[in-house]
């Protein structure tokens, strides 16, 4: 299901939403993707556009694992929100993720 991407590593284990320290699912956190089953993440996630606090608790809570931390990136996030909105079929072809 979902982006059809194969993840060696198969399904989460365990959802750590509330095993660690709480980050809240705020405006540019990005979290883990899941059904209705907390534990079964993959290789989706998701960027939040707004505060979504219900999403810290709501089928097992969707852990959040970073955030966009700079002007330049949320104008990135916001740009490819607005196409999505306005219908488009956006797709992200690659992406850098730094620590």
């Amino acid at each position: 299901h979902g982006s059809g991407v194969h993840n060696p590593n198969g399904n989460l284990q365990v959802n750590e939403t509330h095993t660690g320290p709480k980050v809240s699912n705020t405006r540019g956190t990005a979290a883990i993707a899941h059904f209705d089953s907390p534990d079964n993440g993959n290789t989706e996630f998701f960027v939040n556009l707004q505060a979504n606090a219900h999403l810290d608790s709501v089928y097992g809570g969707y852990c959040v694992f970073a955030e966009v931390r700079d002007f330049a990136s949320f104008a990135v996030v916001d740009a490819i929100a607005r196409e999505v909105k306005g219908g488009a079929q956006t797709a992200i072809i690659s992406m850098t993720i730094e620590e």
